[in-house]
Order: structure tokens, then C-alpha cells, then sequence
């Protein structure tokens, strides 16, 4: 399958329509899991690789996903490619930028990749919409299961599931939510969160994993203790504990701004407005933190029945003038789309050919202003 046949389109995970999905893009369940009888990646010869990519993959595109399945061979894919991979949240930086032999297998629809020779011989992930991390945990484990019928996992009774990492040793589990939090960030609580997360023992990550930096008030939220604690004990945590605090603190700092700073709210609506409108250049980094202060009006305005001068600009962009309800009206969903289809790979990608910096933000400055313009 050719890539432009989903880089036009956005994934169903990132519709922005899950549960919590104002303040919850999307839960992902990642299992690390590696081939009794196998040296771990780091000590394999080409061959092994070789050979631990052919079983694999041959055994997880037999697997009935309920989704048409395709591979790619990821070290014989142009870096582009790789890239637009990485932007999708399908595979990661290491599997993308790796050595030796490596692929992927992905669902057409994009809610599940296992990825073969990543730091693991195999990393399973699930992906959903909004908050619906016990969906993700009932259909990886189905996957899980449905392989470790066919093949040996290296596993010890004492330690639990064998992994390069030995953060990942236990349960191989890696829970992570993609979290949108511009009110905690723009009123000046965002530090409260990273260090509370710290102090829980959780790792907060940029927008594309490890070793990124926050993107547009975007964060993802992740467990680091795998030994000594059940996939039960790692849902119910986030689940019933850490989640429900998070978006709680969240909408109290929507609130905050709504009554006590409306200006500055409205301020930050109406900049990033006017900017996404007449811009003419604009970077990658620029048009994620512009349109997160759209994202955010809109969402309080749905969530919250919050109305100021600025959210209701929003909801006159795209409206024909005769139905204040109209199906062209500005929406999160045209928001997510300009998120994802705006960014470098995803760009090029569609537009048919590599662009230098300055041609690739004319170019995305172009798209927007048509979304928003009409």
C-alpha cells in the first residue's frame, strides 16, 4: 500500500470525538515483547535480524485484526517516508532512524502497528480515541495472545516478560495518553503538573515520544514501572486516579481564565485567529501552538458553554449566514485535521516532493488560510 493512500486523511484515533477528548487526544497500550532463543536486538548479526523480521512479520499478517493489515519494510523506506511514520504516531524515532533489518505491520485504519526489531523483537501498540485505555488493554492483549500462540516469548517466572530495557521488564506494558493542556499551561500551572507526574512516578514526553519537546500545550503522559505491578494495576491507576485529576485540573483552569482572565483568553484566541488567517510563512512549531488556542475556544465553547467575543468569531468561520449550526462551521475536527496534515512529512508527502524550510511553511501557511478563509 502506497502511504498518500492515508496521508490525506486523519486517523481515527485522532478525530478529537473520544471520550474526555478535549482534554484526552488518545490512549495507547505498547507491549514489548522478545523471542525466547534470540539475542536481544543490540547483540543480533544482520542475520538474526534478518531472521526474527521474517517470522514475525509472517506470523502478525496472518493475524485476524478485524482490519486489513499491510507492511512495510522500514529500512528500505526513503527518510520522508520514515518521517510521515513518525508524525503519524505509528512507529517511533528509534524503529524510524534504526539499523539493520526492521519493519512494521499497520492496520488500514491505523489503531494498531506492531513494530519488528524496534529496541525489542516486537512492540506491540494499540491506539483509541480519547480516554479508552481498558478498549486498548482487551484488544492488545487479544493480539498478544493470538502471536504468543505461534511463538516462544522469552519470559521468566520470577521477572515476568524478558525486554532490551530493563525499565520494561515485568509486564512489558508502556500506557501513554496524549493530553492537550494550554489552560494549565497558560496559567502558569504546568510546572505543578510535570513535577506532580514526576512524583507519581510517571514520565511526560513532547508530542512524539522520548526526547521531544512540548508541542502546542500537548503532552504525553506515560507509566515507567512495569515490574512488580499487573496491567490491571497500570489501567486502574490511570483510570480511576491519575486521568480523572488531570482533566479535573484542567477544566478548572478553563474556568479560571473564563471568569477571572477572559481578556487574556481572548487575547490568545484572537492572535492565534488573526495570524492563521492573513500569515503568509509559518513553521511547523508556530501553527501547532496557534491552532492549540483554537483548539482550546472551541472546546470550552462544546465543554464548557463558555462564550467570550473571541469564541464566537470561531463559530462564524465556515458558516454560511443563513444557519449558525451549519455543517461547514469551524469545528475540532477541521482543527485536528490542520494539526496533522501541516506537519513537515505530511506535507511533503502530499504535496508530491521534498520542500526546503521556507517553501514548506508557505505552503502550510496556504492551507490554512483556506481552511479558516473559506
Amino acid at each position: 500500500m502506497k502511504l498518500t493512500e492515508i496521508s490525506g486523511n486523519v486517523n481515527e484515533w485522532f478525530g478529537g470525538n473520544g471520550p474526555l477528548g478535549d482534554v484526552v487526544i488518545s490512549s495507547r497500550v505498547r507491549l514489548a515483547r522478545n523471542l525466547a532463543g534470540h539475542k536481544f536486538l543490540a547483540a543480533c548479526s544482520i542475520a538474526e535480524k534478518a531472521e526474527i523480521l521474517k517470522l514475525l512479520k509472517d506470523v502478525v499478517m496472518g493475524l485476524e485484526l478485524g482490519d486489513e493489515a499491510f507492511y512495510i519494510g522500514i529500512d528500505k523506506m526513503p527518510v520522508l517516508e520514515r518521517r510521515f511514520l513518525v508524525e503519524r504516531h505509528l512507529i517511533s524515532q528509534h524503529h524510524a532512524f534504526g539499523k539493520g533489518p526492521r519493519g512494521a505491520v499497520i492496520s488500514r485504519r491505523e489503531f494498531f502497528t506492531a513494530m519488528i526489531n524496534e529496541e525489542d523483537h516486537l512492540r506491540l501498540q494499540v491506539l483509541k480515541a480519547g480516554c479508552q485505555l481498558p478498549g486498548c488493554i482487551e484488544q492488545i492483549n487479544r493480539i498478544d495472545d493470538a502471536i504468543e500462540k505461534q511463538v516462544e516469548y522469552a519470559f521468566n517466572p520470577k521477572y515476568g516478560y524478558l525486554t532490551a530495557c530493563p525499565t520494561n521488564v515485568g509486564t512489558g506494558i508502556r500506557v501513554s495518553l496524549m493530553l492537550h493542556l494550554p489552560a494549565l499551561k497558560i496559567t502558569g500551572q504546568i510546572e505543578k503538573f510535570l513535577n506532580a507526574a514526576k512524583a507519581m512516578g510517571l514520565a511526560v514526553r513532547g508530542l512524539f515520544g522520548e526526547g521531544t519537546e512540548a508541542a502546542g500545550d500537548f503532552y504525553q503522559l506515560s507509566n515507567q514501572i512495569t515490574l512488580g505491578v499487573s496491567e490491571q494495576d497500570v489501567i486502574a491507576g490511570f483510570e480511576k486516579t491519575i486521568i480523572p485529576e488531570i482533566v479535573e485540573y484542567e477544566h478548572i483552569a478553563r474556568k479560571h481564565l473564563l471568569l477571572h482572565d477572559a481578556s487574556l483568553l481572548d487575547d490568545k484566541i484572537s492572535r492565534a485567529l488573526a495570524l492563521l488567517k492573513n500569515a503568509h510563512l509559518i513553521s511547523s512549531q508556530e501553527a501547532i501552538f496557534l491552532l492549540s488556542h483554537i483548539r482550546l475556544g472551541l472546546n470550552m465553547h462544546e465543554h464548557q458553554g463558555a462564550t467570550t467575543p473571541a469564541i464566537q468569531r470561531l463559530y462564524s468561520i465556515g458558516c454560511d449566514g443563513s444557519d449558525a449550526e451549519s455543517a461547514n462551521r469551524l469545528s475540532i475536527a477541521t482543527i485536528n485535521r490542520l494539526f496533522l496534515l501541516t506537519l513537515p512529512a505530511h506535507l511533503q508527502l502530499n504535496y508530491g516532493k521534498e520542500l526546503d524550510s521556507t517553501h514548506r511553511d508557505a505552503l502550510r501557511a496556504q492551507i490554512i488560510r483556506s481552511a479558516l478563509n473559506g
